[in-house]
């Protein structure tokens, strides 16, 4: 074999090898996905976005097996907002028409992923003013809205596609008239005691302990222990690092020295879930591979590490970059302190404006007053009072409705309008509470002052009510 013949040998097994590598790449993960990626992620789903499989169950998935991963993911938010616009809007047969315009019966119409170019906010993937395509008409009803341009119509405290239950008519004139700080500014759920899962006899003495010797911790781990409610609840080491062995020789054999989040969910299995949904734990949630098995066995299903700082889009503590977020990040491995864990651990890793603005805002001041005894239970204001509030939620089972902490920080943050109800309305007027969120430099600001602005939303449904009175 001549030397040009060898060359072309070794070019086309090269280039064979080098397509192997960038095929297996694509089916099955690992190191080189990430340099495969068609375009950059939303900020919804960047974190995931090496779990291909997430979303593309198949290799030669359809746009309805995309769909059908939306609804699976998403469905449960929409069905609690009651959602503006859901599919049985689209299936009127009197709205048939409308789909020609806009094929609004199908989540990736509106929101295409690794399509950077064109992504608006919250992950919308066609022009502001789509609104137009069916409501052209709308200043015929509306004097109020003519002249106003159709990209304006999810401007804060107006409409938004989805979520608008704390926007909607009826409810802005039920609550036209409050004041801008309520008579009594209480969050009421947060003076309730959520019911403890633990129902065992108190631990009271460090000799109380089950933990091996060689995995004793030392006397002033111990004491944090035994200052919780773990310990009072008879919670003893074995309950975390060992939850399913009986008898010292088994909890010995089978200690887990860094318990995970699905320990913590045997017993807070709501908290553990609602963290698997946001940007905390989505990470960790089931089925998100960055390697999935095949090829031989070349390739394992591998899940996603945990989520990092560093790996944030956000603005974070350099400091904290490479620390690795699970339950013990916030609460700590032993005091599983809340009150830490509603501020600090939060300034722990966040460096954005609003974060940093915290300390000494009006906020901060409440919660101060009330962690020293001269305020009222519930009046406080931390990092957690907003982004992971209290809530009734369905219980195991689904047959009772339990309090707990809804640890998916995400749940009322975009649009910020979802936070009214759940947060601002215990201690604001439903008024002041949309002209705050629609100011940005106030968020900024950590709401230290006032709105500059004004949002007309109220003003306009008064007057229209007024209008038609007088008919």
């Amino acid at each position: 074999m001549n030397r040009t013949a060898q060359l072309w040998l070794v070019w086309i097994l090269l280039t064979i090898a080098g397509g192997g590598v960038l095929v297996a790449g694509m089916f099955y993960g690992g190191p080189t996905r990430a340099k495969l990626l068609i375009g950059e992620t939303t900020s919804g789903h960047h974190q995931i976005e090496l779990a291909c499989n997430a979303c593309h169950t198949s290799a030669f998935n359809s746009s309805e097996d995309i769909e059908n991963t939306c609804h699976g993911c998403h469905d449960a938010d929409l069905n609690a907002a009651k959602d503006s616009h859901p599919l049985k809007k689209f299936r009127d047969p009197r709205n048939a028409d409308r789909l020609d315009k806009l094929a609004a019966n199908k989540c990736i119409t509106c929101h295409t992923e690794h399509r950077p170019n064109i992504t608006n906010a919250m992950g919308v993937t066609l022009p502001n003013d789509y609104c137009a395509l069916c409501h052209q008409d709308v200043g015929k009803n509306r004097p109020s809205h003519v002249g106003l341009g159709f990209e304006t119509c999810a401007s804060a405290g107006c409409h938004n596609y989805h979520d608008n239950t704390s926007i909607y008519e009826d409810f802005l004139e039920k609550h036209a008239a409050e004041p801008d700080v309520k008579d009594e500014p209480v969050v009421k759920l947060n003076t309730e005691k959520i019911e403890s899962a633990a129902k065992g006899d108190p631990l009271s003495t460090i000799g109380a302990a089950d933990a091996p010797d060689d995995k004793r911790a030392g006397a002033d781990v111990m004491a944090e222990w035994l200052a919780t409610s773990h310990a009072k609840g008879g919670v003893n080491c074995s309950g975390c690092h060992a939850p399913k062995a009986k008898g010292s020789e088994a909890i010995a054999a089978s200690w887990i020295d860094k318990p995970d989040h699905k320990v913590c969910a045997t017993c807070h299995g709501l908290e553990a879930t609602t963290w698997l949904q946001g940007k905390h734990g989505m990470r960790l949630a089931d089925k998100m591979l960055s390697e999935t098995q095949g090829l031989y066995g070349l390739f394992q299903n591998k899940p996603l590490s945990p989520m990092r700082p560093e790996l944030a889009r956000l603005p974070m503590q350099s400091k904290a970059a490479h620390s690795e977020l699970t339950c013990t990040s916030c609460h700590s491995s032993h005091a599983f302190d809340t009150k830490q864990a509603a501020i600090a651990s939060c300034s722990g890793c966040h460096a954005d404006e609003h974060t940093k603005a915290y300390e000494g805002s009006p906020h901060h001041k409440l919660f101060l007053a009330e962690l020293s005894g001269n305020a009222e239970k519930g009046t406080g204001v931390s990092c957690a009072t907003c982004h992971m509030p209290r809530a009734w939620m369905e219980g195991p089972g689904g047959y009772e409705e339990v309090l707990a902490a809804n640890h998916n920080q995400n749940a009322n943050l975009r649009p910020n309008e979802k936070m009214i109800r759940s947060v601002c309305m215990n201690c604001h007027g439903l008024g002041f509470s949309i002209d705050a969120l629609a100011d940005p430099d106030l968020i900024k600001r950590n709401f230290d002052g006032r709105p500059s602005a004004h949002i007309e939303s109220i003003d306009w449904v008064m007057k229209r009510l007024k209008e038609k009175g007088g008919q």
